[in-house]
């Protein structure tokens, strides 16, 4: 796949929240995925697809996604980027908040390889 099919289908996975099917499908077994920060017990930085699905499965044990919305992707050679706007319950103190980022993803050979996101903490 292209960058640009890659960032297609990522796009279009996460729109309908298919956040662990755009994982299986779309990411590299060698991905390194860093956040903005470190969540609760976590480090900043993933590396490895197992990392990333547990860091997946944490997210979804914590919160609840009532809606997305997923912008882009806007594509430059083997980057791209993707603007994510939640509306999210932090579970389980039911704290509802607007969550927005911005993700940026690099393509080698047809798998994502490295994602970055960017949030205000």
């Amino acid at each position: 796949m292209t960058t640009q099919e890659v960032a297609n289908r990522l796009v279009a996975l996460c729109s309908e929240g298919k956040f662990a099917e755009a994982t299986d499908e779309l990411y590299s077994p060698d991905i390194v995925s860093m956040e903005a920060g470190a969540p609760p017990g976590q480090s900043r930085e993933s590396k490895g697809i197992e990392a990333i699905k547990a860091k997946g499965e944490w997210w979804a044990a914590n919160h609840e996604v009532h809606s997305v919305k997923v912008e882009g992707p806007l594509v430059a050679g083997s980057h791209f980027s993707v603007t994510f706007k939640m509306d999210v319950t932090f579970k389980p103190q039911t704290k509802k908040f607007m969550m927005e980022e911005v993700a940026i993803y690099k393509v080698v050979d047809g798998k994502v390889v490295y994602e970055e996101f960017f949030y205000h903490m």
